[in-house]
């Protein structure tokens, strides 16, 4: 019995070996097969690779080929492609508190910018828009001029020719310190601005800025868009919102040192002037405050005494209203723009300025409302 049992035992060990012989076996021929079919495919890429090197050297042939038998074409006669939409500024900028602007580069150095003046091109080279819009406002269109700002995003959305005279840290109304005399004028302002296109006073204090190049070289009388954006300067600056407290009661200040009186008197004057243009009034937008690192209001609690900046938002549609038969729209960015309290941290980079989302929100709703004043027959 014994025997018996030590012979099943030795046969099945002999079974045990010879199918991990077997598997072992099988290991290795995978192995192998695998090892010839990888240098098959190595084989085969590089003869693919050594034809597309003998095509490619053949085409290269061609092509120098071709270079040396036509001397028709030179650089000379390659042609310059114009530039477009906004016109970049230079000089420095005054600001007002944290609404400190930057300098921007030269009309030269924006690549994506307007051309100056469209004399300066062939008339292959001329670009045919479907409008010409003028800009005038703060640090809001100021500081970023080219690829995502805000008046380069409208140039763009609308077909526009566009003549940015935005100065960073401006406001509408006059300064305290600046007086209403057309014969020694001072002011950077928007009523500066308004005076400086209809000739009313010398433009050298706007030689240091974009806006000095622009009144020399614009015709302003093909504008078909006037944009006014100002107010948070006007806010920060401390300048009353308008004649009136809010009891109603007279102030002792005249209408241009005031934001209503400046915005009002802008209106009329180009209105006088270019009666057949529209003018688009955009409102303050909402902002957060900070002092240092310190929060310490937005527009709807902050006051300084003349209002919160939500009244200055308020009175810049009274304006529009109080104008409305002289071609002029509202651009309500409290309601409007999408920049808000729950939106703040991803359109305002610090409370106040834009962020490059921001800009194009901003930037999006007034294309929209240009668009379809202008084609609205279409």
């Amino acid at each position: 019995m014994e025997g018996k049992n030590n012979t099943r035992r030795s046969n099945r060990d002999n079974n045990g070996r010879f199918v991990l012989y077997a598997v072992m076996a099988g290991f290795c021929v995978l192995a192998l097969i695998e090892i010839i079919y990888g240098r098959i495919q190595s084989q085969a890429k590089q003869e693919q690779i050594a034809v597309q090197e003998d095509i490619q050297e053949e085409n290269n042939a061609q092509i120098v080929k071709d270079l040396e038998d036509d001397n028709s074409v030179s650089d000379n006669e390659l042609p310059d492609i114009p530039l477009q939409g906004d016109i970049s500024d230079s000089g420095e900028n005054k600001s007002a508190d944290n609404t400190t602007a930057q300098n921007a580069p030269s009309a030269q150095d924006n690549q994506n910018g307007s051309t100056d003046t469209a004399e300066n091109s062939t008339p292959e080279q001329t670009v045919t828009n479907d409008m010409q819009i003028v800009f005038m406002g703060d640090s809001i269109l100021d500081n970023v001029r080219e690829y995502d700002g805000v008046a380069y995003l409208i140039s763009q959305a609308c077909n526009a020719r566009v003549y940015n005279m935005s100065i960073g840290g401006t406001t509408a109304a006059l300064m305290t310190d600046e007086q209403f005399n057309y014969d020694n004028w001072t002011s950077l302002s928007l009523l500066g601005i308004v005076h400086a296109i209809l000739g009313d006073i010398d433009t050298k204090i706007f030689e240091p800025y974009q806006a000095g190049k622009i009144l020399k070289e614009c015709d302003f009388s093909k504008t078909d868009y006037f944009i006014i954006e100002y107010g948070i300067n006007d806010f920060l600056a401390k300048i009353p919102n308008s004649q009136y407290d809010n009891n109603g009661e007279l102030r002792n200040i005249d209408a241009p040192h005031t934001y209503v009186g400046a915005l009002d008197a802008a209106i009329g004057a180009l209105h006088n002037a270019f009666p057949s243009a529209k003018i688009m009034i955009i409102s303050p937008h909402y902002c957060q405050f900070f002092t240092k690192d310190a929060y310490v209001g937005d527009s709807y609690s902050l006051d300084y005494g003349y209002g919160k900046m939500i009244d200055y938002s308020l009175l810049c549609g009274y304006v529009c209203d109080i104008n409305k038969d002289k071609n002029v729209m509202y651009y309500n960015t409290i309601m409007d723009s999408g920049i808000d309290a729950y939106s703040a941290d991803d359109y305002l980079e610090d409370g106040i300025h834009l962020t490059a989302a921001g800009r194009h929100a901003y930037a999006d709703y007034a294309s929209r409302l240009i668009n379809a004043d202008f084609r609205k027959n279409e």
